[in-house]
């Protein structure tokens, strides 16, 4: 006897979770680089604990988006229904827009990891205008798709969107996660993460091997200017864990902290 097959729903929900997290770190974490993950906790000010906690961040949205992945393809029998194109959207925007509203609840305002900018006098205008954007209103958005009439069963228009719509939503996910993990493409000042004990004339050493002119250092991380930035996951064998180059670079090689 077969199986009935799972409901896409669940599987579009964790994508849309998964979408809102990459949503926010690539554009806040990033591009506007407004915060870090724990930019709000006082008694966290090492820049290298900083970045591991948007490493870290970066990863659960990875995992999350491997398992929605996973369900929308066990769930693959159950998209040629005349609604799951509908349950696919719907649900997906739920996730996008349920992120937003745990994190602003949650993050910025009952643990004050952070606020959604922290370089402003009053940040609760841009929580609220965030929220209201990127967490009400694709929320809204899916209660009324929900309340849309059922398109009329078996074959024909809307038949095959629950496929389309899989695919559409797949697609945003491969296509995400890289996206986060991309460095900026313009970029000469190179971040390097060195390992706790790493002596300094060591790092000196392995800087000079690359032509590299040290710019500042800071809680064991240096930002350096080099001529040839793509060179600078040779680093890695002298002593660095991370570099802010490179296709795994995500947060760490787009922050451009300035020196304290």
């Amino acid at each position: 006897m077969t199986a009935p097959a799972p409901a896409p729903g669940r599987a579009a929900l964790l994508l849309g979770i998964a979408l809102g997290g990459f949503f926010d770190g690539i554009v806040l974490h990033q591009v506007l680089q407004w915060h870090h993950l724990l930019s709000g906790l006082e008694r966290v000010r090492d820049l290298r604990l900083q970045l591991l906690a948007d490493g870290l961040f970066h990863a659960l949205m990875y995992l999350l988006a491997l398992l929605g992945l996973a369900l929308l393809w066990r769930a693959r029998r159950a998209l040629s229904g005349p609604a799951a194109g509908r349950v696919l959207g719907s649900a997906a925007l739920v996730g996008f827009g349920l992120w937003h509203v745990l994190d602003a609840l949650l993050s910025h305002w009952l643990l004050g990891l952070h606020r959604v900018r922290m370089d402003v006098a009053d940040p609760l205008p841009w929580d609220l205008g965030w929220l209201a954007a990127f967490g009400l209103l694709p929320l809204a958005i899916a209660l009324w798709w929900r309340r849309r009439p059922p398109p009329a069963a078996g074959p024909g228009p809307g038949a095959g969107h629950g496929r389309s719509g899989a695919v559409a939503l797949g697609l945003a996910a491969l296509l995400a996660g890289p996206l986060a993990a991309l460095p900026a493409a313009d970029a000469d000042q190179v971040l390097v993460v060195f390992a706790p004990g790493t002596a300094g004339a060591r790092a000196f050493d392995a800087l000079a091997r690359l032509d590299a002119r040290v710019l500042w250092a800071r809680d064991g991380v240096w930002a350096v200017q080099m001529a040839q930035p793509h060179q600078a996951w040779r680093l890695l064998g002298d002593g660095a864990l991370l570099v802010g180059q490179g296709p795994l670079a995500g947060c760490l090689g787009w922050t451009r902290p300035a020196p304290r």
